[in-house]
């Protein structure tokens, strides 16, 4: 019904930001200060940064975020960004998100892993994901042949497929064909339990290859991610080991009732022809490891080492961030509300807006 000639109409800009304020409470974001995100196109799911200059040029690297409790919603964005702006890589990085399009960590709802294809390399950062199966079929035809892979902290349990086509892949899968999953015969360790207590105790990373080009510039690893216990497969290669430390800093003293064990680690597997594939394994990675300039020109190297580029690898190569950078202090449902994968496109938005709430309350 139209509105009578006399009444005062409201400019267009206004009811447009009307409507996406409403968008946004309808929606359950409980900040309505916030500025509410931009609608996404094509897929909502997904990102893109471009480089245009360094030794990545020509050769595209997927990053899949998905895990409930450390942030890779946050961590594999911020790399993303480095290895595109730094080294020349087009990167993609997808997100699992609820139904109104904003990002749920861990949520399974995920897609767009058609993207694999074609993919150089793939990152990783999941936790108990059951994707759906015609999504899942383009993770696998990737293990097929054999695609590199960077596999961080939760990944080792990345899959909870309870059963049909893919159970196999689940973190505990009995088959002897293919034993604890993804996680154990792809990254070379499953989920085997905490070695220290979250936010009571943190790790130093201690090289035990310290001649392996990963390690190149890196001059001490401090990571607040808390221990995980690991056994990797033999043929594993270990690189560094965790020391538990009873406190959050660097200093803290060690935990004496805590061996060292591998948190670093490569390997190769094979796909369905033979084919041998590249895989670099870290069972730390909360986005917060990611502010230590150790860890991360540790995940810039390796990020290389698994495209086989180390001959790129250098003991200054740039590992500053791109943009800003904002994690939160890893938990569970303790991830910021109301982000859509949009908000972080280009080099300058945030990662993410600190004026998001990490509650819903």
């Amino acid at each position: 019904m139209r509105l009578p000639s006399s009444r005062i109409r409201m400019p267009q800009n206004i009811l447009i930001g009307c409507f996406l304020i409403a968008t946004v409470l309808i929606a359950g974001c409980p900040n309505p200060e916030i500025e509410p995100p931009t609608p996404p196109t094509d897929n909502p799911h997904r990102i893109d940064f471009v480089g245009s200059e360094g030794p990545g040029v020509g050769k595209h690297i997927v990053f899949l975020a998905g895990d409930h409790e450390y942030r890779s919603e946050e961590l594999l964005p911020a790399l993303a960004r480095i290895m595109a702006k730094h080294y020349g890589f087009s990167t993609t990085v997808l997100f699992t998100l609820d139904e109104e399009g904003f990002i749920q960590p861990g949520s399974s709802n995920m897609k767009g892993l058609d993207v694999l294809e074609n993919a150089d390399l793939l990152v990783l950062g999941l936790r108990f994901q059951n994707f759906p199966e015609d999504e899942m079929q383009h993770f696998v035809d990737y293990l097929d042949r054999a695609g590199p892979i960077v596999g961080l902290r939760t990944s080792t349990h990345a899959f909870q497929i309870p059963d049909g086509p893919f159970r196999k892949y689940a973190w505990d899968y009995e088959g002897g064909e293919y034993f604890k999953g993804f996680g154990r015969q792809v990254l070379g360790e499953t989920w085997a339990g905490h070695y220290g207590t979250n936010h009571e105790q943190s790790s130093n990373v201690i090289p035990i290859a310290v001649d392996h080009p990963i390690f190149s510039g890196v001059e001490s690893i401090h990571a607040v991610s808390g221990g995980y216990f690991a056994n990797p497969m033999p043929d594993s290669v270990p690189l560094a080991k965790g020391v538990v430390l009873d406190g959050m800093t660097a200093d803290s003293p060690p935990a004496m009732d805590k061996e060292q064990v591998p948190v670093v680690w490569t390997r190769t597997y094979q796909g369905s022809e033979g084919q041998s594939g590249r895989v670099f394994t870290s069972t730390h990675g909360a986005s917060e490891d990611l502010l230590h300039p150790g860890y991360r020109r540790m995940l810039v190297n390796a990020t290389l080492w698994a495209a086989g580029m180390e001959s790129e690898i250098q003991s200054d190569s740039p590992i500053s961030f791109v943009g800003p950078f904002h994690p939160v202090t890893y938990s569970f449902d303790g991830y910021r509300r109301c982000v859509r994968p949009s908000d972080m496109a280009g080099w300058d938005s945030p990662i993410m807006n600190p004026d998001h709430p990490v509650t819903d309350e």
